[in-house]
């Protein structure tokens, strides 16, 4: 019988401080694929804030702690395109001019995968067992597509979750305006960006938002929240392991049960 395959799980800022339940689904959709998953504790920002900002010096400095922390794995999955890019795309440029770093780097990189394509172009996964009684349109973030080529990926395991309709967007590869310092350097454009994004989200007529990325679900949630529209919004990871029952949306606040 062969070895599971060793994952660690790159848990990202976001998920860890306001999503903790796309974790949880992350390791849930992992283990079901047969891998056995650790969460190393020294883990912790990807250093793309740093890195965004032209600060170079600390961005290397993550990077170097993230290489060493995640070295002892067969691969390193993270729930979302925009921490698994910086490390993918810009680790091994970030730190080419470090030869004590420069090959870990580049090795780290190339185990390093965003959860919906390594569950599909790696471990060929194409049974999802889950259910979600739905309609729902699906926002391809930027770096996940333009940095990792994800784009049929998320669709491909939708498709077989029982219940679920999907609806596209008209611009699904449109930014949303998140875009992590960005929205805060410059407001107002990112603002027009989501309202636009907002707008053509409520013309499919979903009534649920999916998203494989954290940044870009919080900046379209709180949109549509101020909107006053009651699209629910969702990681794909927490309807592909059927964990939507008990977690309110985001953004919205869970009803007491008492």
């Amino acid at each position: 019988m062969a070895e599971p395959v060793r994952v660690a799980l790159f848990v990202t800022c976001l998920v860890d401080l306001f999503r903790p339940t796309v974790g949880f689904a992350a390791i849930k959709l992992l283990e079901d694929a047969g891998c056995t998953v650790t969460v190393p504790t020294a883990q912790t920002c990807c250093g793309q804030p740093a890195y965004n900002s032209g600060d170079r010096e600390d961005a290397k400095a993550i990077a170097r702690q993230v290489v060493a922390a995640f070295a002892d794995f067969d691969y390193v999955v993270v729930p979302s395109g925009s921490c698994g890019g910086m490390i993918k795309a810009h680790y091994p440029l970030l730190l080419a001019e470090e030869p004590a770093v420069a090959d870990d780097a580049k090795a780290l990189a190339a185990r390093t995968f965003e959860l919906i394509s390594f569950l599909v172009d790696v471990l060929k996964r194409p049974d999802i067992a889950a259910r979600y009684d739905g309609v729902a349109t699906y926002h391809d973030a930027c770096s996940g597509l333009r940095e990792l080529g994800i784009k049929d990926q998320p669709r491909h395991l939708l498709a077989q979750v029982s219940g679920l309709t999907l609806k596209e967007m008209t611009t699904p590869e449109v930014c949303c305006g998140f875009g992590g310092t960005f929205c805060v350097k410059y407001p107002e454009i990112s603002d027009k960006m989501v309202t636009d994004k907002a707008v053509d989200i409520a013309a499919t007529g979903a009534d649920t938002l999916l998203c494989g990325d954290m940044g870009c679900l919080l900046n379209m949630a709180g949109k549509l929240a101020r909107l006053g529209s009651g699209i629910r919004v969702r990681h794909v990871a927490e309807v592909l392991a059927g964990m939507t029952d008990d977690v309110a949306p985001i953004g919205h606040v869970a009803p007491d049960k008492a």
